[in-house]
This record gives C-alpha cells, structure tokens and sequence, in this order.
C-alpha cells in the first residue's frame, strides 16, 4: 500500500510516516518507480508507536515496542525491553509529577504571602 494509505488505515499524517521511517522505525519496500510499499505489518506498527504516543512515549522511545512486533511477538510489549521501557516511562513520570508538586507548594506559599495583610509603616507617625 502507499503512504497515504497508510497514514489513512492507521489515523496517522503521512508527515509522521516519514518521521517514523527516518528513524528506521519503518522499513517499507521500495517498488520499481521509488514509491514505497507498506505491508499490514506496517499498519500495525504506526498504530503502535501512535498508541505510545498518547501516552507520552516519543517515537524514539517507541523502539523497543516496534521491534518487539518485527521479531514477531503479538504484542509490542511481550519483551523484556519493552516492559522496562514502560518503567522508565513511569518513573520519568513520576519525577516530573514531583517537580510539579514542588512547583505548586512553592506558588501556593507566594500566595498566601502575597494576600495577607501587610504592616503599613508611615513615617512621622509615633505611638
């Protein structure tokens, strides 16, 4: 099948096909007048790196998944790089989810600083 089609069949652009090819993610046939040949295979894998995408994996990231398939497994995530992929993800996650809570802590103590009463000093005034 063509690129069009492709991107069509898996809800991809054909921009993000070639991206996904110049990462080597993809390896379509090459047919006589230049075009490339995707195959269902193909299919699969940009639903697969599109899936992980949504979750946050970028394409590079998506390596281990897409060549745990090509080795002929069901399931991108059936091989041990995958699963430690998953992790990896996760505890990224997780670092940013504290940064962020940080953050919060930090904004949420300017607040309050900035929307209590404040002294007022006026100068010539004594009690």
């Amino acid at each position: 099948m063509r690129i069009g089609e492709l991107a069509a069949r898996s809800g991809a652009t054909v921009k993000a096909v070639r991206y996904y090819e110049s990462l080597g993610l993809l390896s379509p046939h090459r047919l006589p007048n230049g075009y490339r040949d995707f195959d269902e295979r193909d299919v699969l894998l940009v639903g697969e790196i599109r899936r992980l995408g949504a979750l946050g994996v970028t394409a590079d990231d998506a390596r281990p998944f897409v060549d745990c398939l090509v080795g002929g497994h069901a399931a991108g995530d059936d091989c041990p790089d995958s699963v430690a992929s998953y992790r990896a993800a996760i505890a990224e996650l997780d670092e940013r989810i504290a940064e962020l809570g940080r953050r919060r802590d930090v904004l949420a103590a300017m607040l309050a600083s900035a929307t209590e009463p404040r002294c007022q000093f006026t100068e010539g005034r004594t009690a």
